[in-house]
């Protein structure tokens, strides 16, 4: 079942493969929940690097960033080193299925998606040629066929904004990350 604005989500501690563990909701920020697909996936690397070169806006917004992916820990850690925040490994989808996080084929046969892949395979060939990142499993667990979706979610618990991807590319841009939580601190102050 999907979630809308306005829903709750119970706290909760997420062990991240990064650091320490990340509270959800977190009581003095405003949480940026992203479910991507599986760990190395190139299209969700290619979508999380403008995260990584903005971080610094990111926590001046008063945004704790929280990124969930549906591979092991283990397996998860080896493509997460140097990120600037918590990522958290989901191999069974509990988290997926609570927050209505779906599969398709659509996720990659939607032809909107398409040049991002070329765009995204090509990227992670030549960074992992040049040895900076690693290459994804042949056959990640829990499949290729994840959709994206983003949660911004207020300190006391409630779903301010969410959005469900169409394809694997289908995700919340940094930016528009960045006026929901402009809109959302100033509804707070009303």
């Amino acid at each position: 079942m999907r979630l809308q604005p306005g829903s709750t989500v119970s706290a909760r501690e997420l062990s991240s493969v990064t650091g320490p563990a990340a509270p959800v909701p977190d009581r003095d920020h405003l949480v940026h929940l992203q479910f991507r697909r599986f760990a190395g996936c190139p299209v969700c690397n290619l979508h999380l690097r403008s995260f990584v070169t903005r971080h610094a806006e990111i926590e001046a917004a008063g945004i704790r960033e929280v990124v969930v992916f549906h591979s092991p820990a283990e397996e998860l850690a080896e493509h997460a080193t140097g990120l600037p925040f918590a990522v958290v490994a989901d191999p069974d989808k509990k988290l997926y299925a609570e927050f209505g996080v779906e599969q398709a084929p659509r996720a990659l046969l939607d032809p909107r998606v398409w040049a991002t892949i070329v765009l995204a395979v090509v990227r992670g060939l030549w960074t992992a040629a040049r040895g900076q990142e690693r290459l994804p499993s042949i056959r990640p667990r829990g499949g290729r066929l994840g959709l994206p979706a983003d949660f911004l979610i207020a300190p006391d618990g409630r779903v301010v904004a969410c959005g469900y991807g169409e394809h694997a590319y289908d995700q919340w841009p940094l930016d528009e990350v960045l006026t929901l939580a402009a809109r959302a601190r100033r509804a707070e102050t009303r």
